[in-house]
C-alpha cells in the first residue's frame, strides 16, 4: 500500500509541476477562446481597473493594412495573450506580423492570429504589427490577457475600436 501511495503521489505532483510550467512558456490553445488562462485558483481582476493599456496609432484600417499595437503597463507582468477581433461577432481576425521578443506566435485558428509569452520574463511595455485579412472584415478590436502572477490576472483588456 505504502509503495502505491508514493507513486500516486509522485504521479500528482509530476502532473502539477508540468501543468504549471507549460504556462510559462506560453497560453495554452485552450485559452483562444475566452482568452483565460487555466491556472488553478487565480483571481480574475476586473479589465476596468488595470493598469495596462492597449493600443495603435491608427483609428481605421483598409484590408492588407499593417497595423501597429503597443501594449504599455505601469507595472510588471509575467503573461499576456493578445488577439484582434471583429466587432460584428468576436471572431479572432488577421494576422500578428511582428512580434517582440518574449513573445510567440500561437495558432487559434489561423496561423500567427493570437500572440502570447514564451518565457516568464518580467515584461511592461510591448510593440506588435498586425496584418489585417486581404478582404473587408469590418472593424475591429484588440484584446489582451495580462497575468500579473501565477495567481493575478486581467482578462479581455480591450482597445478602442480600429475602423474599416
Amino acid at each position: 500500500r505504502a509503495h502505491i501511495a508514493v507513486v500516486g503521489w509522485a504521479c500528482t505532483t509530476l502532473c502539477l509541476v508540468s501543468y504549471a510550467a507549460a504556462f510559462s512558456h506560453g497560453a495554452s490553445l485552450s485559452a483562444c477562446t475566452d482568452m483565460m488562462p487555466g491556472h488553478l485558483r487565480a483571481q480574475l481582476h476586473s479589465p476596468s481597473n488595470n493598469y495596462v493599456t492597449v493600443h495603435t496609432n491608427v483609428s481605421f484600417y483598409f484590408p492588407g493594412d499593417k497595423v501597429p499595437v503597443t501594449v504599455r503597463s505601469t507595472r510588471d507582468f509575467m503573461g499576456f495573450l493578445l488577439q484582434a477581433r471583429k466587432v460584428s461577432n468576436d471572431e479572432i481576425a488577421g494576422t500578428f506580423v511582428f512580434i517582440p521578443p518574449g513573445s510567440k506566435l500561437l495558432t487559434c485558428f489561423e496561423d500567427g492570429d493570437t500572440v502570447t509569452h514564451s518565457d516568464k520574463s518580467l515584461k511592461r511595455n510591448l510593440s506588435f504589427v498586425w496584418k489585417s485579412p486581404d478582404q473587408p472584415i469590418g472593424d475591429i478590436k484588440f484584446f489582451i490577457s495580462i497575468v500579473q502572477s501565477y495567481f493575478v490576472y486581467w482578462a479581455k483588456i480591450e482597445s478602442a475600436i480600429v475602423a474599416q
